[in-house]
């Protein structure tokens, strides 16, 4: 009976991912075979290294992009209690540590990480696996991370995807990728957001910050808008306090995508002009 460590829980993953255990114990070709195809060197080399670490047997690797081992015992070992196919594949008892590598595992092979700014970013996974997949969405709730899940019944496939900047972030310091593009692509996307709460050293670093976003703008009024409350309720005490700036603060409103912000404005004369004055200097 396998009793799973960190090499065999990857290697578990990369069968039910983009592995095959099969065998014809009859007629004159008898064969039992466990492979992985993967395009990825990358993961080729850890699946072999994996292996060879847990079974102490070489992976062959073939000239079209599979690793290969040929071994009736090892077949019978993997297949005692586990099952591979891309429909049936059954999820191991694991522990915390090795559910990790599980994971890692088989996003790498099966997932994808999408990162158009201000547009989509999320990682997202495919399977005709229902109960495989609902499976690693619960798995994932042990570090916080919330997935969604999509039934696409027009091609008997079913869809995991995980959104949101606490989530991606909760999935790169938890489980990652090893898959070196998508690893780079989930880091860039992370690092797109748009960071939303203003953070300020002391308050002479609010004028700098004023002076980017107000500029020299010859309108009557100026506004400035944020996400927080918070943030603008912090600037006008400041500009009150320091410059004897009047303003006042609008909020929550919409805008056309149906977002929530609020709105920091300044429409007195002689408080646009102390403004005006306070950052050119």
């Amino acid at each position: 009976m396998l009793k799973f460590n960190k090499d065999l829980a990857a290697v578990h993953a990369y069968l039910c991912a983009d592995g095959y255990v099969i065998r014809n114990p009859k007629g004159k070709s008898k064969y039992y075979y466990i492979g992985f195809r993967n395009m990825n060197t990358f993961l080729l080399d850890d699946f072999e290294r994996r292996f060879f670490n847990y079974f102490k047997i070489k992976p062959r690797r073939m000239k079209d992009g599979r690793s290969i081992v040929q071994n009736k015992n090892v077949y019978m070992q993997l297949t005692e209690k586990h099952n591979y196919y891309s429909k049936d594949w059954n999820f191991p008892n694991l522990s915390r540590e090795n559910l990790k590598v599980w994971l890692r595992a088989y996003f790498d092979c099966d997932g994808w990480v999408a990162n158009r700014k201000a547009v989509d970013r999320h990682i997202g996974l495919d399977s005709i696996n229902y109960k495989g997949l609902m499976n690693i969405k619960w798995s994932l709730i042990k570090w916080g991370i919330k997935s969604r899940f999509k039934d696409r019944t027009q091609r008997n496939i079913y869809r995991l995807l995980i959104y949101g900047k606490d989530n991606l972030i909760r999935f790169r310091n938890n489980i990652n990728f090893n898959h070196p593009t998508k690893k780079d692509t989930l880091k860039k996307a992370i690092e797109s957001y748009v960071e939303y709460k203003w953070q300020f050293n002391n308050k002479p670093d609010i004028i700098p910050f004023l002076r980017n976003r107000v500029k020299e703008s010859k309108k009557k009024r100026i506004r400035i808008c944020s996400k927080y409350a918070e943030n603008l309720e912090f600037m006008s005490r400041f500009l009150d306090e320091e410059y004897m700036i009047e303003s006042k603060i609008y909020g929550p409103l919409r805008n056309g995508i149906n977002t929530k912000f609020y709105e920091l404005c300044i429409q007195k004369k002689e408080s646009v002009e102390r403004l005006r004055e306070a950052i050119k200097s």
